[in-house]
């Protein structure tokens, strides 16, 4: 409570009286301060005084460098974004480290599970890692700042009993963060905290599940087969467990195993599946492959390869009906240019038998197999001058030295690639 004080006969009224007790926010000195006869304005109590003497935006910043309204931990500038120091923060932060090793590990693991009741596996990462981090720290800088708790464990005789606290709880936090890497999809590094969790202690089932399910997602089934085979070794009822709550607790994990291997050998029979379609079908194709230039060859025709595949869409060179029979009838796209119209029709699969007679009723007449080009009343529908028919078209072929030779339409397409 705030005290009364009677004021001496010798008070001068024209000092003022300091604050009694702290103002909300620091107040700038202010040249002329104490001239009472610069100002006949009474002046405002600190506090007020403390407020009014600040922008909005002053007043916002130095509240965020309190810890209960802070937003970024990096915001500790003073004036003119200087450093300094924040003793509530640097208090609460040193906070963490009281306590022996196992108590700062403790006390990280359990805001680690905090976190993932919340699902926020990254936070709840960051938290393991802090307590794995806090065991491993040199013991001498364990009882700097501690006073007499630092060797405790020492003093008490129970050395032995707190590296055993120290290794279950490193084990926790290292198959929890398990978990949190397991959740954010990195596999890799769930088998790598599994792997210290087992190394602490080999008969941890939930390392064992973990480890089996990364395994799974990055498709290495027979090690995971392997893994989940340990681990329904270690879950399998026993008819000596001295309790039956730890009989149902073995049993529910044993199911949980035997479901976890019953997914892996159905992915792994899918996999094994699709690998030998996919075998089959690349064996199936390097097979009509051969064929198809087989039957070139003995054909007599040359091919010719571009720097760049062309656009052909589902077109390409192929046997019919059989494509792996060399005997089967070879069938080709074409492309027909109309080079004074600057028009053309693209016909994906012309028989090697066909006549370019053939080709020429396909593209020019209505009733053609194909009509590429042909408009609703035959002919080319943009030949609005109708000189293009089959009697009056003459057709001509590009050779491989660029040049041009006339083709006869009773010439089949064989006669002129061989």
């Amino acid at each position: 409570m705030s005290r009364v004080e009677e004021l001496p006969d010798t008070f001068d009224s024209s000092h003022p009286l300091p604050p009694s007790a702290e103002t909300p926010f620091p107040i700038p000195t202010r040249p002329n301060a104490h001239d009472a006869t610069s100002n006949t304005t009474p002046a405002l109590p600190p506090a007020m005084d403390s407020v009014r003497s600040h922008t909005a935006d002053e007043i916002v910043n130095m509240m965020k460098r309190t810890p209960l309204f802070m937003t970024e931990v990096d915001d500790l500038g003073g004036d003119g974004g200087a450093p300094s120091e924040n003793i509530e923060l640097e208090a609460l932060r040193a906070l963490q480290y009281e306590g022996t090793r196992a108590e700062i590990a403790l006390g990280f693991k359990e805001r680690g599970n905090e976190m993932v009741g919340e699902k926020k596996w990254k936070d709840a990462r960051e938290f393991y890692t802090k307590g794995i981090l806090a065991l491993k720290r040199d013991s001498e800088a364990q009882t700097q700042g501690k006073g007499d708790d630092g060797g405790r464990a020492e003093k008490d005789g129970d050395e032995e009993e707190e590296k055993e606290k120290e290794r279950k709880i490193e084990e926790a936090c290292y198959v929890n963060r398990a978990l949190c890497n397991l959740e954010m999809k990195n596999y890799r590094s769930t088998l790598h905290d599994t792997s210290h969790t087992l190394t602490l202690s080999p008969t941890n089932t939930k390392a064992q599940y973990r480890s089996t399910l990364a395994l799974l997602a990055l498709n290495k089934h027979t090690l995971a087969l392997d893994t989940c085979d340990r681990g329904l070794a270690l879950t399998s009822p026993s008819p000596s467990s001295p309790t039956l709550a730890s009989t149902t607790k073995y049993s529910a994990e044993h199911t949980a195993f035997q479901t976890l291997k019953s997914r892996i050998l159905s992915t792994q029979h899918a996999a094994y599946e699709h690998e030998q379609k996919r075998t089959a079908a690349e064996q199936k194709k390097k097979r009509e492959e051969l064929t198809l230039n087989t039957a070139l060859s003995a054909r007599g025709i040359k091919m010719r390869w571009t720097g760049k595949q062309p656009d052909l869409e589902d077109a390409r060179i192929h046997l019919e009906p059989d494509p792996s029979d060399p005997a089967s009838e070879i069938h080709f796209p074409l492309l027909v240019l109309y080079p004074l119209h600057q028009q053309s029709d693209f016909l994906k699969s012309v028989a090697e038998t066909s006549s370019f007679g053939d080709v020429l009723h396909t593209v020019l007449d209505v009733g053609g197999s194909l009509g590429a080009g042909a408009g609703a009343e035959g002919g080319l529908h943009w030949d609005t001058a109708h000189e293009y028919s089959v009697d009056d078209v003459e057709v001509f072929m590009e050779t491989v030295t660029g040049g041009m030779v006339k083709v006869g339409r009773k010439k089949r397409v064989l006669d002129v690639l061989a």
